[in-house]
């Protein structure tokens, strides 16, 4: 399967790669995009589940590298939520998707 990493920088600036087993991504994000933190997670969520599913289809199993990708994720977006508990994309938190790019590094 032709995986597939995007670099995304969260609302504080920091940054993160992230891993796809599969290019399904590339419908769900674009290089330089900018997603609200609630989006970003459920277009995370709906991509890295179907890359999941195609692995299954065509091996046998799920990627477990999917999932630990999803639950990275999501794990980091809860950090960004405010102080008072409330979704910190109600404050206006983007997620910018930097790049996309193969796994031997060359650009998509």
């Amino acid at each position: 399967m032709p995986e597939i990493y995007f670099h995304v920088r969260w609302p504080d600036g920091a940054t993160q790669r992230c891993y796809s087993p599969s290019t399904v991504v590339e419908e769900y994000f674009t290089a330089g995009g900018e997603y609200g933190l609630a989006d970003f997670v459920e277009r995370s969520r709906t991509a890295l589940g179907i890359a999941s599913d195609r692995v299954r289809e065509k091996f046998g199993f799920h990627c477990t590298g999917a999932s630990e990708q999803l639950a990275l994720i999501e794990r980091t977006a809860v950090g960004y939520a405010s102080a008072d508990g409330a979704d910190a994309s109600a404050d206006g938190a983007k997620v910018t998707v930097v790049s996309l790019f193969n796994a031997d590094g060359s650009p998509r």
